[in-house]
């Protein structure tokens, strides 16, 4: 069930919105967008709801990442073991890894510049979506929320956030891999028995091949559900302002009755 038919009649849709969440175009820093794809192939097309795109670059990343131990051999890089560093690495894996971490990269750029340009039509033709959507298993609408509220849970827990403003899809992907990421990791029980006082036990147990995708996916799921936020704001505010425009009669409008008369 929903608020609006859509017609399909509009070249181009500023939003949609789903049980799933609510997928929206809107202004978008090519650069910051490819700086996130160069920090993991796949966040900066997530960043673009491009989500069949950035998954399928996301688990590529793990997969051939972990097979090649290429972070393993970053880490003995900047702990200064070059010989470490050089013969941990798989070439037969290594190989496969440069051409679509640049693919992700520039795509992700290119991607975002277009969308850019289809945002400013979809701006100026301004058409009417479907902002309330009610099904048996969801219930999805526009409203305001606080950014720093999805911050705060994307804080504690990567993929909260992405819930509290009704990203699922992305939320389900961001708490799955980040329970993985931690499992191999061992990071929790590193910080166990850090505070317990074992320090060099606790460093021993470190997995660093997977510790380093935690940062990443991490401050991906804050800036994510920071920006998405402010974004769904921006969105409320036009389609309210839309609706007032369309349905409510201009201020300075004279009624054709004299109410003074009547009155009598």
């Amino acid at each position: 069930m929903q608020n609006y038919q859509n017609t399909n009649r509009a070249r181009r849709y500023k939003a949609y919105v789903s049980q799933l969440g609510t997928t929206q175009i809107h202004l978008r820093n090519p650069y910051v967008i490819a700086w996130w794809s160069a920090a993991f192939p796949g966040l900066g097309h997530l960043l673009l709801s491009k989500y069949l795109r950035g998954f399928l670059l996301f688990i590529w990343e793990i997969v051939i990442n972990v097979n090649s131990k290429l972070n393993l051999s970053m880490v003995y890089t900047f702990g200064g073991q070059f010989d470490m560093a050089k013969e941990v690495l798989e070439p037969r894996w290594i190989l496969l890894y440069i051409p679509v971490y640049i693919y992700g990269i520039w795509d992700s750029y290119r991607t975002s510049i277009d969308l850019n340009k289809v945002y400013l039509l979809a701006e100026h033709e301004n058409a009417n979506f479907i902002n309330f959507k009610i099904t048996s298993m969801e219930i999805n609408y526009l409203d305001k929320r606080k950014p720093w509220v999805a911050v705060m849970w994307s804080f504690f827990m990567p993929g909260a956030g992405q819930v509290y403003i009704h990203r699922i899809v992305v939320a389900f992907f961001l708490v799955t891999w980040t329970i993985i990421i931690v499992y191999f990791s061992r990071v929790l029980e590193s910080v166990d028995l850090l505070v317990s006082g074992d320090i060099n036990y606790a460093k021993e147990i470190l997995n660093p091949q997977w510790l380093m995708f935690l940062p990443s996916v991490y401050f991906f799921s804050i800036y994510d559900a920071y920006v998405n936020t402010v974004e769904n704001n921006k969105l409320f505010d036009s389609e309210q302002r839309t609706y007032l425009k369309k349905k409510y009669q201009n201020k300075h409008f004279n009624l054709p009755l004299n109410l003074i008369k009547r009155s009598k």
